[in-house]
């Protein structure tokens, strides 16, 4: 089934992946549409080798496969925005501590609360 006829072909470049997204005939005629993504390692010695990971498609799966696809890409977009935010390609990325948080809630907390007391009550 590997060396069946292709019959489309589309690539997509993204940095160290590459996707192929290729549309294949069983042997009985029909199509279906293989995703593969391949990942470039760079060695210290400076070769390289590629992992692939392979996804076969058949049309009985594509509209479930749609729904789910643009279901969690939507979500994503909805939580967290179109900006990229990652240490790969933000160059300031800071990954934020979760105890810097809560001591800098505490913080707030405690200044909120301190002129809160600091109130006169002779001035009512």
């Amino acid at each position: 089934m590997l060396d069946q006829e292709e019959i489309h072909s589309k690539v997509l470049r993204a940095g160290r992946r590459t996707y192929f997204f290729d549309v294949r005939s069983t042997k009985a005629g029909d199509y279906y549409l293989t995703i593969t993504e391949s990942k470039k390692f760079t060695h210290d010695d400076g070769t390289f080798h590629y992992k692939k990971h392979k996804i076969y498609l058949y049309k009985e799966d594509f509209t479930a496969f749609r729904d789910n696809v643009e279901e969690m890409m939507d979500f994503i977009i909805n939580e967290k925005g179109t900006e990229v935010i990652s240490e790969r390609h933000n160059r300031d990325f800071k990954k934020e501590d979760v105890s810097e948080n809560v001591s800098a809630v505490e913080n707030t907390e405690a200044q909120n609360t301190e002129s809160f007391t600091d109130v006169s009550f002779d001035d009512i």
